[in-house]
């Protein structure tokens, strides 16, 4: 079976796509940052999250590569 290449030019093979969804934009930028420093991920797309102001987002990440040195609660999570 073939595998697909994403946008990360990887395969899907360890791909998350990663919804967030949050009361204020700036919370859920917040939440996005803290993945795109543990990962490497695509650029997020924001989206309206109901009639109250919410905001979502949405980005895809690479479990398989890291966007910076791994902290140590993530390396000793890792099966």
């Amino acid at each position: 079976m073939a595998s697909t290449v994403d946008p990360l030019g990887t395969s899907s093979d360890g791909q998350a796509e990663v919804r967030i969804v949050a009361g204020s934009p700036a919370a859920a930028r917040r939440i996005a940052e803290v993945l795109r420093r543990c990962f490497a991920a695509t650029e997020q797309r924001s989206y309206p999250a109901g009639l109250d102001g919410g905001t979502r987002l949405e980005l895809t990440v690479d479990t398989t590569r890291t966007a910076e040195p791994v902290r140590s609660w993530l390396e000793s999570s890792r099966p």
